[in-house]
C-alpha cells in the first residue's frame, strides 16, 4: 500500500508536470505567433508609384533631375528677399514675382503637379478608389483655397473620384498601413507651404506622391518602397536613437548601406542629437558621405517637411542611387521627429 500510494503521487505529480508544461508552451506558442505577426505588420511598406517636387530650385522648363543634383549639391537657396507678404526676410520662394497674387501662384504650381501625376493615374481604371491626403499652410483664405484646389483638380483631368483621408503627416500614414494594407485604394499625398506668416527662415514648397498597397497594386511599377515610419516617443537622444533603430529593422536595412540621410524640418537644436545617433547607428552623416541637409538649402517646409525629404530621396533612387534614410519634423521645436527609410524597387536595384 506504501508503494502504490507513492506510486499514485509520483504519477500525479507527472500528469500536473506534463500539464503545466502543455499550458507553458501554448504560450510560448502563442505568443512566437503573435511576435511574427506583430513583425508581418511592422515591415509593411507601401510601393511609390509616381512623385513630383516644386521649390525655388525648380525652374520653369527644366527637367527635375536639375533640381535633384541642385538639392543635393548643398548650395543654399534662401535669401534675404521680399516676402509675399511684403517684408523682407531670408526665405526661398517659389520662381516669380514676390507681388503675383498668390491664387494664381498656387493655381499654377497645382497643375504643373497634377500634370506630372495625371499620367501614372490614367493608366489604371477610372474606378480604382483614390484617397487624397491634403496638407499645408498656403495663407489663402478657406473658400479662395476651395476654388484653387477645384480649378487645379479639374484641369488635371484625372478620371478617379477623390475621397479625402483623415489623419495628418506620417501618423496617416502610419495608421494606412495598420488599417488599409489590403485595399486597392492609391494614396495621393498633396502637401504645400506657401506665403506662410512668418516667412523668416521657411521655404515654399509644393511636393506631391503617388502611393499603392504592393499586394492590392500591381499594375503599376513602383520606384521605391517606402517603409513604416517610426517617430520617437520623446524629444531626447536615447528615444531618437531607438526610432532610428527600429526604423532600420522594419526594413530589415545595414545602417552601412544607406546611401544618403535626408534632413528636413528639424529643429537647429536637435542637430548634434541627430550627429550622435548617427554616429552610434554609423549611419553616414557627413555631408560627402551623403548628408542631405533641405533646411540648410531651402529653408524649413514646415508641415511639407516629411513629403518633401520622401519625393527628394525617391527621385535620388529613380537616378541611381541605392537606399535612402530620413529623419524629418514639422518645424516645431518640440516635435518629436520621424525616422524612415526607403529601397529602391527590385527593378531599380544596383
Amino acid at each position: 500500500m506504501p508503494l502504490l500510494g507513492w506510486c499514485a503521487l509520483g504519477g500525479g505529480r507527472a500528469l500536473l508536470y506534463l500539464g503545466e508544461r502543455a499550458v507553458a508552451d501554448g504560450w510560448d506558442q502563442a505568443r512566437e505567433e503573435d511576435l511574427i505577426q506583430k513583425t508581418r505588420q511592422g515591415r509593411r511598406f507601401l510601393r511609390v508609384l509616381n512623385v513630383d517636387l516644386h521649390t525655388a530650385l525648380r525652374v520653369p522648363g527644366e527637367e527635375p533631375a536639375v533640381q535633384l543634383e541642385a538639392l543635393q549639391s548643398g548650395i543654399k537657396v534662401q535669401r534675404v528677399q521680399p516676402s509675399r507678404l511684403a517684408s523682407s526676410s531670408c526665405h526661398s520662394r517659389l520662381p516669380g514675382d514676390a507681388v503675383e497674387e498668390l491664387e494664381p501662384v498656387l493655381l499654377h504650381t497645382l497643375q504643373q503637379l497634377l500634370g506630372e501625376l495625371a499620367p501614372t493615374l490614367a493608366q489604371l481604371p477610372a474606378h480604382t478608389p483614390l484617397a487624397l491626403l491634403l496638407e499645408g499652410d498656403s495663407g489663402l483664405s478657406g473658400p479662395a483655397w476651395d476654388r484653387t484646389w477645384a480649378q487645379a483638380w479639374q484641369a488635371s483631368g484625372i478620371r478617379q473620384v477623390p475621397v479625402s483621408l483623415e489623419g495628418d503627416g506620417l501618423h496617416a500614414l502610419d495608421h494606412w498601413l495598420d488599417q488599409r494594407f489590403d485595399e486597392r485604394t492609391v494614396l495621393l499625398v498633396i502637401a504645400f507651404q506657401l506665403a506662410p506668416r512668418q516667412p523668416e527662415g521657411t521655404a515654399e514648397v509644393v511636393a506631391g506622391l503617388l502611393l499603392g498597397n504592393p499586394l492590392a497594386q500591381t499594375i503599376l511599377a513602383p520606384i521605391a518602397f517606402l517603409h513604416r515610419p517610426e517617430q520617437e516617443r520623446q524629444p531626447c537622444s536615447d528615444a531618437l536613437r531607438d526610432a532610428a533603430t527600429q526604423a532600420l529593422a522594419w526594413v530589415p536595412l545595414e545602417a552601412e548601406s544607406i546611401r544618403h540621410v535626408w534632413r528636413a524640418g528639424v529643429n537647429a537644436q536637435r542637430h548634434a542629437a541627430l550627429t550622435n545617433v548617427s554616429t552610434q547607428l554609423a549611419i553616414p552623416m557627413e555631408h560627402e558621405q551623403g548628408l542631405r541637409d533641405l533646411d540648410a538649402v531651402l529653408g524649413n517646409p514646415g508641415k511639407a517637411s516629411p513629403w518633401l525629404a520622401i519625393v527628394a530621396a525617391t527621385q535620388a533612387i529613380q537616378v541611381g542611387s541605392g537606399a535612402q534614410f530620413i529623419f524629418s519634423g514639422n518645424g516645431c521645436a518640440d516635435s518629436r521627429l520621424w525616422n524612415m527609410a526607403l529601397t529602391p524597387a527590385p527593378s531599380l536595384s544596383e
